[in-house]
């Protein structure tokens, strides 16, 4: 059964006319812009696999017999991506060091995630590998501000042997993109950048995959280390409305508003961009403000339809855009099967609406994918 058949029949219609019918409107490649798909790459169809590194959680994580299932479950849906999470822990905003044991011990996570990515390698998935700053005072990590210029400076050498880390880690398992920050904006959006490019740069000597960084949706403008990255990375959860009660039209309004910020973007810098992250949570009016953890939610109404109509929005804004790399969903975990990770209004697609909308997404070709002939299979009938 398809997503199609579970929701009324205007919502059917749309779903099948983004879905099913070639982008016609692609065209020649634009030159300058997208050097993603000349490199031989295809549009990105990715899923993030957050871990479980919590001993209490011992067999569930990265590297476990449930990861290496849950490799397995994205590739059938017709992902060909996956995005493994690695923290760092911090232990305020004015921190000038970084822990490389974030639960477990760094080498007993640096095996694990080794296995996971050869976990991922096996079932046919590529890998980007994102380290990622844990702020344990609950600090948002763009608002990090060490002190004064000794203390930056402590603050940027740990954050470097912390990336380098993983970078080394990254080779090792020959991952195929790595990011070398995740939003970062008191550093890369201001004078202090020079030091972010700088260990931009040494992770190129230690790692020769693609390079990127995974910006905050509303200051990604505003980053001025964009120029050193292969793909413009974003965590794009940018609100599709501005007010509860929107309707779909409302909601895809909105997408491509966004969109078109974003083409000028690639169009400014001359490179394709990434969704690092996207995803809404499985509630009413998802995505006025999908930034918002499930927890922070009160009087919830969870809403797997107004979850997949926030998916089918964004995705079809994004179409047709051949600027656009693709995007990585936020997120499943390394046991799929275990619902005790987040609320039932999580963000998880996992057996949602939502779902069925991402199956349709991996499964069409998209302007992202570069020019190709297709064939008429689409036109018959499923079993």
């Amino acid at each position: 059964m398809s997503f199609c058949s579970r929701i009324p029949a205007a919502s059917s219609l749309l779903v099948s006319s983004l879905f099913f019918v070639s982008p016609a409107a692609s065209g020649p490649l634009p030159s300058g812009t997208l050097g993603w798909q000349v490199s031989g790459h295809s549009l990105v169809r990715g899923v993030t696999v957050g871990p479980i590194e919590n001993s209490l959680f011992s067999g569930r994580g990265y590297g476990s017999d449930r990861s290496a299932r849950t490799m397995q479950d994205v590739a059938r849906m017709g992902g060909n991506w996956v995005s493994l999470t690695v923290f760092g822990r911090v232990f305020d905003g004015q921190s000038s060091g970084v822990s490389l044991t974030f639960e477990t011990p760094f080498v007993e996570n640096r095996a694990a995630v080794l296995r996971a990515i050869g976990q991922a390698h096996g079932a046919g998935l590529r890998v980007l590998l994102v380290p990622h700053l844990w702020v344990e005072s609950g600090t948002w990590r763009g608002e990090l501000d060490p002190g004064d210029d000794a203390a930056w400076a402590r603050w940027e050498h740990a954050y470097a042997g912390f990336v380098r880390a993983w970078a080394d880690v990254a080779r090792q398992g020959r991952v195929e993109m790595f990011a070398v920050g995740v939003e970062l904006r008191t550093w890369v959006t201001t004078s202090r950048a020079p030091s972010f490019v700088d260990i931009l740069r040494d992770v190129r000597r230690r790692y020769p995959g693609l390079v990127t960084y995974a910006a905050n949706w509303d200051d990604v403008a505003d980053t001025v280390i964009l120029g050193e990255l292969d793909v413009i990375g974003v965590n794009a959860f940018f609100p599709l409305a501005r007010k509860n009660g929107a309707t779909l039209p409302q909601l895809a309004e909105g997408a491509r508003s966004q969109a078109a910020r974003l083409a000028e973007l690639a169009r400014a810098w001359a490179k394709p961009i990434l969704f690092t992250e996207f995803g809404y949570t499985t509630r009413r009016d998802c995505a006025v403000e999908p930034w918002l953890w499930p927890e922070q939610v009160k009087g919830v109404t969870i809403d797997q339809r107004g979850q997949a109509e926030a998916y089918y929005a964004l995705l079809s804004a994004l179409f047709e855009q051949p600027w656009f790399a693709g995007f990585f969903v936020w997120r499943v975990f390394t046991d799929a099967d275990d619902v005790t990770q987040e609320p039932e209004w999580g963000f998880s697609p996992r057996g949602k609406l939502a779902e069925f909308v991402l199956r349709d997404a991996f499964r069409a070709t998209w302007a992202g994918d570069g020019p190709r002939l297709l064939g008429l299979s689409w036109l018959v009938p499923a079993s």
